[in-house]
Formats: structure tokens, C-alpha cells, sequence
């Protein structure tokens, strides 16, 4: 007989799919992409572009427009707008990373032009253009707003970026506008191009007022002046402010807005120890050897959590007002620093070192570098700048690839003369120093600049 068929096993019963765990979102979504051009000629716009007037100036319901105090005209022909004296023009964008491609130049003039964008971030410097020619150059650079990504219910944080009064000093970088400023004996503007660039690298910034961005005065810091240095492709999103520190900073969620913009690619650039080490000011000091490192490797886990890389950056040096003679100052903070590059494996750049040497190389150009024995005036901003680039060489970050062609290796021990390079001129008007000038609106494009009288001693504990 056939062995009688088994009853087949009885059917699992049905399981819920498996759903990874949820990971809350690190980054805003990407806004929509921006295409905006402008004609500057004084015939009908070219097709595709909007034609601005001399007379435009910015309203909010129109998107563009020259900032108040242009002093701009029709030139060339009608080919160009014009002016003798610095000029603003401005854009509405959403925050993000642009190209901007400027075209310049006169038919009967040989000019000389120099671009900057947002709170004075130096773009282009001094690019010469001869008689009869005309020069398209492009730079990128980050618009930003106090705004941060909307929070799900019931969680814990705010939305919105805790401006102070500082803030005032450099209020371009804060607000919906991309802002040009052309600085030229005589300019030839003939138009300019926004686009979106959503993949561009960015250099996020975080510091002091020896790092802050200015709209213009006495002391001009490397982080507005990094981007003089690096081709189109790469955008430099300067978040130092005055008195901030590192707790500060992540209190008023300047951290927080960094980290909502930053992606894979991305680097965070840090330097922190004017204000952190005072004893003096108890909510926010962080001792070298202990709470200094900690607060340092917080920052650089959450760079990497977001794929940026995170570069330790020591502080400047003081120097003696009127002689800018190094004070070897700082105790233990730089080492500290270094010894937190170690342990974690991150690049480090010796400002402070290399701001000792040039201080000791500079002969007579010496007192010339600080504005008031801690900020740099632009050409100490811009020697500064120069040491971070050799930072970025040296570490052989991917960065390296974006520095411009004929950028010499420099050596804060040979400087440049603060003659040779007359950066001056370039960094007039505006506030005329930190912050807001007291009782009334900041100055006109192409003021005078304040001056800064040597002092003895060193700054007190105010910020800076």
C-alpha cells in the first residue's frame, strides 16, 4: 500500500516588512535652481537678460537694484555703467552657493577692477583690462540668512539664527540678497550673471572678529580674504563673528546653520582662542588642557557625521600696538590644538607660528600688519590669508586643486611690503571698524577710512 501524502505544514502567518530605523535629515532641501542675468548697457537688454538703469535701486518687489549710495552712470557709448567711486549691486537669491560671471571693460579706457561680494569677501583683485577689451571672469561665493531648517512638532530648538549686535558690522552676509561691490578709478560694468551651484565645495568658517567678514574699515580678517585665492568652483561661507567663542557660538546656533548648509565634500575651517580663553569671561571659557579639547572634538565629529572635512586652525598671535612686536601669547591654547589634530587625525595650520615669523620679518611694515595690536588691517589679512593657502598645500587637501594659477608658495618669514601690495584703497567706507559706526547709518561707498592711532598695551577683555 502507498504511504498515505503528509499534510503540508501549516503557513507562517504574514510579517510586517522591516523598516530601517529613521535618521533625521542633516541638510535643507536644495532650493530651486537660480539663472538670472543683467545687462548694464544703456540700449534694449540683450535677450535674456534684464537691463538695469542707473536709477534702479533695489526693492525687494523687483529682486534687484543697486544699493543705496551708487553713484552710477551711463558710459561708454552706452555699453557700460560707470563710476569713479566703489558702487553695490545686489540680487535676491535664496541661500545656497553661486557662480557669478562678470563682464567688464571699456572701449576707449584701459580700467582696472576690483569685486567683492556680500560683507567684503574680496573676489577679484585688481584685474586689468585694456583699452578696447572687454574680460568675463566668474567666482563663486555663499549667500546665506539667519533661517534654519523648519523643526518637526514638539522638537526641542529654535529655527532662526541668534543675531547680535555685531552682526550689524557684516549685515550682507545675513540677509536674502547676493551683493556685488565694484571698486575701480573707473568702472565699466557691462553685466553680470548669477547661477546656482549647488555641488560647488564650500569653506565654512567659524571664529572670531580676527576671522569675521567686513563691509570696510580699519581691520580686514583672512576669512574675507580667502577667496581671492581660489579659481571658480569653490565658495567660502564665512560664519565668524565678534565675540564669539566656541559655546557661544553653538548657543546662538551658528554651528547649528553651518551644519544645515554643510554637505559630503564640504570643509570646516577652525579658529578658536581669542575669547575662549578668558578666564574673565565665566559662561564661555574653556580651559586648554581639558574643556578646550572637548568642545574642538565636538565640532570636528559633527563636520564628519555631514562627510566634511574639518581643518584645526591656531589663532594669530597679538603684537605690541604701533610695533606690531609678537607677545608670545595664548598659554597653552596652540598647543593644545595641535595636540587635538593628532589625536584625531585632522589637518592643522599653524597661524599662530607663522604669525610670529612674519611679525619678526617685517621690518619697518612691522606695526603695519595690526590694526590695534589684534585685528589685522587688510595687508595682515591678506598675509594671513596667504598662510592659510600654504596650510591647505602642505595638508594636500583636495582644496589645493581650487588655488589659483600663479599663486607663489609663501613664506611668512619673506613677506610682501604692505607698499607692493596697497591694499588700501580696496577697503574704504562702510562701518570704518567693528561693527556699526555709533549714531547713525554706516557711510557711503568710498568714504574715508577710520584711522587707528597706535595705543600701548594689548586689548582688554572686551570682545573681539
Amino acid at each position: 500500500m502507498m504511504a498515505a501524502a503528509q499534510a503540508a505544514p501549516p503557513a507562517a502567518p504574514p510579517t510586517a516588512p522591516r523598516t530601517a530605523p529613521r535618521t533625521p535629515s542633516l541638510t535643507a532641501p536644495l532650493a530651486a535652481p537660480v539663472d538670472l542675468k543683467f545687462d548694464f548697457s544703456a540700449g534694449p537688454a540683450k535677450p535674456g537678460f534684464t537691463r538695469v538703469a542707473p536709477t534702479t535701486v533695489y526693492a525687494d518687489d523687483a529682486g534687484y537694484g543697486y544699493e543705496p549710495g551708487a553713484q552710477v552712470s551711463t558710459g561708454d557709448n552706452g555699453n557700460a555703467t560707470t563710476s569713479e567711486k566703489p558702487f553695490m549691486f545686489s540680487a535676491k537669491v535664496p541661500e545656497g552657493n553661486f557662480n557669478v560671471t562678470v563682464t567688464f571693460g571699456d572701449s576707449t579706457t584701459a580700467t582696472t577692477t576690483t569685486f567683492k561680494a556680500e560683507s567684503g569677501r574680496l573676489m577679484l583683485e585688481r584685474v586689468p583690462v585694456p583699452a578696447g577689451q572687454v574680460a568675463e571672469r566668474t567666482f563663486t561665493t555663499n549667500v546665506r540668512t539667519p533661517h534654519l531648517p523648519k523643526l518637526p512638532t514638539n522638537a526641542t530648538g529654535r529655527e532662526e539664527v541668534s543675531l547680535d549686535q555685531f552682526d550689524d558690522g557684516n549685515t550682507r552676509d545675513w540677509d536674502n540678497k547676493l551683493t556685488v561691490e565694484v571698486v575701480s578709478p573707473h568702472a565699466a560694468l557691462r553685466s553680470i550673471e548669477i547661477v546656482s551651484a549647488p555641488t560647488a565645495p564650500t569653506i565654512f568658517i567659524a571664529g572670531d572678529s580676527t576671522v569675521t567678514d567686513r563691509d570696510g574699515g580699519g581691520d580686514v580678517s583672512w576669512g574675507q580674504l580667502l577667496s581671492v585665492f581660489f579659481k571658480p568652483g569653490v565658495a567660502v561661507a564665512n560664519n565668524a563673528q565678534s565675540g564669539e567663542t566656541m559655546k557661544s557660538f553653538m548657543n546662538a546656533l551658528r554651528l547649528d546653520k553651518m551644519l544645515s548648509q554643510m554637505k559630503k565634500g564640504d570643509y570646516l575651517f577652525l579658529q578658536f582662542i581669542h575669547n575662549d580663553s578668558k578666564a574673565s569671561w565665566p559662561q564661555t571659557y574653556v580651559e586648554p588642557e581639558t574643556t578646550y579639547k572637548a568642545y574642538l572634538k565636538v565640532y570636528i565629529a559633527e563636520a564628519r557625521l555631514r562627510g566634511a572635512t574639518p581643518v584645526l586652525v591656531t589663532a594669530m598671535d597679538r603684537g605690541a600696538r604701533g610695533t606690531g612686536a609678537p607677545t608670545h601669547g595664548h598659554d597653552g591654547y596652540p598647543q593644545a590644538m595641535r595636540e587635538v589634530a593628532q589625536e584625531e587625525h585632522v589637518p592643522f595650520i599653524d597661524l599662530y607660528g607663522m604669525s610670529d615669523t612674519f611679525y619678526e620679518s617685517a621690518g619697518a611694515d612691522a606695526g603695519k600688519i595690526l590694526a590695534d595690536g589684534t585685528h589685522s588691517t587688510a595687508y595682515g589679512g591678506y598675509e594671513f590669508a596667504k598662510c592659510i593657502v600654504m596650510g591647505i598645500k602642505q595638508n594636500k587637501l583636495d582644496l589645493a586643486n581650487f588655488i589659483v594659477d600663479g599663486f607663489k608658495d609663501f613664506d611668512p618669514a619673506q613677506p610682501d611690503t604692505a607698499a607692493a601690495l596697497n591694499l588700501g584703497p580696496l577697503f574704504t567706507g562702510s562701518s570704518g571698524g567693528r561693527g556699526p559706526r555709533p549714531g547713525g547709518p554706516p557711510a557711503s561707498p568710498g568714504a574715508t577710512p577710520a584711522t587707528n592711532s597706535p595705543a600701548s598695551g594689548n586689548p582688554g577683555p572686551g570682545p573681539l
